[in-house]
């Protein structure tokens, strides 16, 4: 089609190793980047219905991950994995683009992360350390989860 743009394709990961003493994942991809992604972190981003809801208002915040753990990755497809983490949460499904977003946005998605455990009435350091329990922010959740 002549004056149309097209979409580069995202980059693919040419490598992905969980380092279980650390806690993080480190993924690398074929366009060079390179990101260590803190197993935290991505369990409080799960792109699942659990956390994200099913529409804006619906997200839960997840408290007390500081020291989860991933005990399982499965290959979903070419595009994504399903990491099983030691709180038993194993919906959510990472797609190479998530992926690259959590890389790309840690510190700006850390520190929203730590503004709503702020604003649900944690510190900072409590929200990431509370008994594993949810606080719901902006709704009334899903009830099916």
């Amino acid at each position: 089609m002549a004056g149309s743009k097209q979409t580069p394709p995202a980059p693919q990961p040419t490598g992905l190793t969980v380092r279980k003493q650390s806690r993080v994942l480190e993924i690398e991809f074929d366009d060079g980047a390179t990101f260590s992604l803190p197993f935290e972190l991505m369990r409080v981003w799960s792109p699942s219905a659990e956390v994200r809801g099913h529409g804006p208002g619906q997200e839960t915040l997840q408290t007390g991950q500081r020291n989860v753990e991933i005990t399982g990755v499965e290959p979903v497809g070419n595009y994504a994995i399903k990491p099983s983490f030691s709180d038993g949460h194993d919906t959510g499904i990472f797609s190479w683009e998530y992926l690259y977003h959590l890389g790309t946005d840690k510190d700006a998605l850390w520190e929203d992360y730590l503004r709503r455990l702020e604003a649900a009435g944690f510190t900072r350091e409590s929200g990431r350390d509370a008994a594993m329990s949810k606080a719901v922010v902006g709704g009334s959740g899903c009830g099916s989860h």
